[in-house]
């Protein structure tokens, strides 16, 4: 015998609730990693825009030789009527140093270039420049036009170096101990507040070792 209306509408109205639920189960499995991904990309914001102070993002280099990565001069950059060399790695052996990762396109370096000026007053640091993608009649221009901080200042047209050096962004910069070894990154500009709250303490610090 022959089911019924209501018994055939039963059946209908069963399977359609199965195949919405096969259905909201497929979504969920598909939509998953995109929830997962959109929870950490929310976690990192919040962090960089919290209380975290972005500057501290830890390197994987801290604590790890400076990268051996050599570079030419900067077209054309002189000083006192002399090419100022570019960047050697062997260089940094000996005494120590702070790295500036810069460019003359960067808005956040123009306004730190006085504070590297005022930094490079303390003879007993050697302050050194990879200017990043920069044109190099550009970057003689803004130093002419804020003054040379720099011992020795490479040119990195390909930004190798700054992949190597596990650069974020420009400016950063590294203190480097005498040994040559990585000893702090600061993310982002200097200024004045952590010039004179992190980046003073961290170069004391590297003064203070030995190596």
């Amino acid at each position: 015998m022959g089911a019924g209306p209501e018994t055939l509408e039963k059946h209908l109205s069963a399977q359609a609730g199965e195949d919405t639920a096969r259905n909201g189960t497929r979504r969920i499995v598909v939509l998953a990693p995109l929830i997962a991904f959109l929870g950490l990309a929310a976690i990192f914001i919040v962090r960089l825009m919290g209380g975290d102070d972005p500057s501290r993002i830890p390197s994987a280099l801290i604590g790890h030789p400076a990268p051996q990565t050599a570079l030419p001069p900067v077209a054309g950059l002189l000083r006192e009527g002399a090419p100022v060399p570019g960047l050697d790695p062997a260089a940094f052996k000996g005494e120590v140093s702070l790295l500036n990762v810069w460019a003359s396109w960067c808005v956040p370096c123009h306004d730190e270039a006085p504070l590297l000026m005022r930094l490079a007053q303390d003879k007993r640091i050697r302050i050194v420049g990879i200017n990043y993608k920069d044109q190099p009649d550009n970057a003689r221009r803004f130093l002419g036009r804020y003054g040379d901080p720099f011992a020795a200042n490479g040119a990195d047209e390909n930004g190798r170096a700054a992949i190597e050096w596990g650069v974020y962004g420009v400016p950063e910069s590294f203190v480097v101990g005498r040994d040559g070894v990585i000893a702090f990154k600061l993310i982002g500009p200097i200024t004045p507040d952590n010039l004179e709250g992190v980046l003073k303490p961290e170069i004391e610090k590297a003064l203070a070792a030995g190596g």
